[in-house]
């Protein structure tokens, strides 16, 4: 299990430590002060994570430069940040042909492919994945697409939109990025998800869940 939070921290532990549950639950990372965790996934020990902030910078290593930890650690240095910024998505890369989407508050946003961000050491303050001024805002969070996926945007006013993300212009890092959706005075994207359908089951499969 990969985990990340908001001061740049990561941490990973093994699955194993969460075999036996309790009913008031399991620490799974120390948090101090107002950190909070971002994002947990469960990958394999040999993929390259991703680290976005708010302020358009990612770093892309290898996990291996994260040993296996007690559920009680607080972790190890992901991403340097500068004042203000915050990490706000975790990606895990399991293919190089997927693309990252990256959106801003303003509606902005692009794709880029994943193959234009290196795979450099843990700890650093990372590339510009998306330009962020006062003209498309500060970024509010980042996915791995591929073409045929669609993804929902949704603002402070409530405001849902789906939209498929091959209409999403591909773009290099250092760009701002294309209008995704005109937004109202006031209003701003605050959370961004890709959609996933659901398949009805094969004739014969009893689904159990």
């Amino acid at each position: 299990i990969f985990m990340a939070t908001a001061d740049g921290t990561v941490k990973k532990c093994r699955l194993t430590d969460f075999s036996r549950p309790r009913l008031s639950g399991l620490r799974a990372i120390e948090l101090v002060d107002d950190n909070q965790l971002i994002g947990v996934e469960v990958t394999d020990g040999h993929h390259d994570i991703m680290l976005f902030n708010n302020g358009g910078k990612a770093v892309r290593f290898n996990e291996s430069e994260v040993r296996a930890m007690g559920r009680t650690a607080r972790g190890v240095r992901g991403i340097r940040l500068a004042k203000g910024q915050k990490v706000n998505s975790l990606i895990i890369v399991e293919s190089e042909e997927s693309s990252v989407l990256t959106v801003t508050e303003n509606g902005f946003g692009k794709r880029t492919a994943i193959g234009d961000y290196a795979v450099k050491g843990r700890g650093g303050l990372g590339v510009i994945s998306i330009q962020t001024t006062a003209r498309n805002g500060n970024v509010i969070g980042a996915i791995a697409v591929d073409e045929e996926d669609e993804i929902m945007l949704i603002s402070n006013r409530g405001t849902l939109i789906r939209t498929p993300v091959n209409d999403v212009s591909v773009l290099g890092r250092n760009t701002q990025g294309v209008t995704l959706v005109k937004l109202r005075e006031e209003e701003q994207l605050v959370s961004l998800e890709r959609i996933v359908e659901y398949k009805e089951p094969e004739k014969g499969f009893v689904d159990r869940e």
